[in-house]
């Protein structure tokens, strides 16, 4: 059997399994329901499943006739959100949809009966959100003997519409600066006596929204968060802590924001000889292209749902774990498929919402894409 033909015959399966992964909604690292449900599907269909110590990620394999492999990633994690005036896990980023395709590429490739030329491995990682899982799989040998690596993402239908694709997400370099500010506490009627926090903040501020960088890449800098512990207004705060996001389509550009980032600090605290104390937290690189697997991507893309259907390119300011395989391993080939699903209102919205037909010809373009690169 084709596989490809295994999902107009497996329809309702993979539905079934896309609202049982959406229902088990997990954060990151915790994704216990998740993997064991993904594992008993694997096991189910003869495929040889590795767990590990300390987290919930899985790799499965398909021996293929030669050692080079052919891996295809998935990301098991749900944000932590309200929604509905409930915070809970959510799946708005779509990762149970990608969990969904992925496995079902599995299952198709099991149950064809055919043997690729090159093993296939599918990995099913955690803690996407927290840019972490895909660091921690590398550690577990998630790359060992692997050529070509492919992922998918569900793309808002003003990126990418319904029943086109994208060989590519350029997805930018993402960073979260975690920090606290220290002064003095004083009445509020004796403000010379005390060294303000929300004074040093908004200094802060102020010379976070001056950086100006000489370049046509896009990137921002903001401040997101600000707390202090003060509960009366007649106060000083003494201490605050705040959050800045940080995005640039370029790693070389958000090595300059970092530098300009930094140099804010120290002027914050000359100026009000507060004490600024920082981490840099949550960063993941930004999309490294590689033209050999944008090429299978795209063809696999034209032979299922049309040329005319291909877009070149995905472009998105959001930020993407996936690419730190490719940040610590250069060689490698890979790309991560932007599919088109009618995704509304956007990802990371509470009622995030998507036309589940995308499953079907997603995982078909999925299968298609990794049996090319096991061909080549």
């Amino acid at each position: 059997m084709n596989p490809i033909d295994y999902f107009d015959q497996h329809r309702e399966s993979l539905m079934k399994t896309y609202h049982n992964l959406h229902t088990l909604a997990e954060p990151s690292w915790e994704e216990a329901k998740t993997s064991e449900y993904i594992k008993g599907c694997l096991q189910r269909a003869g495929l040889t499943v590795h767990t590990f110590h300390g987290h919930y990620g899985l790799i499965a394999e398909i021996p293929g006739q030669t050692n080079q492999v052919v891996a295809l990633r998935a990301d098991m994690d749900a944000l932590v959100q309200e929604v509905n005036g409930k915070v809970k896990p959510n799946h708005s980023c779509g990762h149970d949809a990608h969990s969904t395709m992925v496995l079902h590429t599995a299952l198709a490739i099991a149950a064809s009966g055919m043997s690729p030329r090159h093993t296939l491995r599918f990995i099913f990682q955690p803690a996407e959100e927290k840019g972490e899982g895909a660091l921690r799989m590398m550690v577990e040998g998630a790359l060992k003997d692997v050529a070509y690596l492919f992922g998918v993402h569900l793309r808002p239908e003003s990126e990418v519409p319904y029943m086109k694709a994208s060989p590519v997400i350029v997805h930018g370099a993402a960073l979260t600066i975690n920090g606290s500010i220290k002064g003095r506490q004083a009445h509020a009627a004796r403000p010379h006596e005390g060294i303000n926090v929300i004074e040093a903040a908004a200094v802060l501020v102020h010379d976070l929204k001056q950086i100006q960088l000489d370049t046509e890449v896009p990137y921002s800098i903001k401040m997101t968060k600000l707390q202090t512990e003060n509960e009366a207004a007649n106060v000083i705060p003494e201490t605050a802590r705040f959050a800045i996001d940080a995005r640039a389509q370029s790693n070389e550009v958000m090595e300059r924001i970092i530098q300009c980032a930094e140099a804010a600090f120290k002027i914050a605290e000359e100026k009000t000889g507060a004490s600024l104390y920082w981490t840099l937290d949550e960063y993941v690189p930004a999309a490294s292209l590689n033209q050999n697997a944008m090429e299978l991507a795209e063809s696999a893309i034209a032979k299922i749902i049309g040329k005319e259907n291909v877009i070149p390119v995905c472009l998105s300011q959001g930020g993407e774990d996936f690419h730190f395989y490719t940040a610590k391993n250069p060689s490698l080939q890979a790309t991560m498929i932007g599919l088109g699903c009618g995704l509304s209102p956007g990802l990371h919205h509470p009622q995030m919402n998507f036309n589940l037909e995308a499953l079907v010809y997603g995982a078909k373009i999925l299968t298609e894409t990794v049996w090319l690169a096991s061909e080549t």
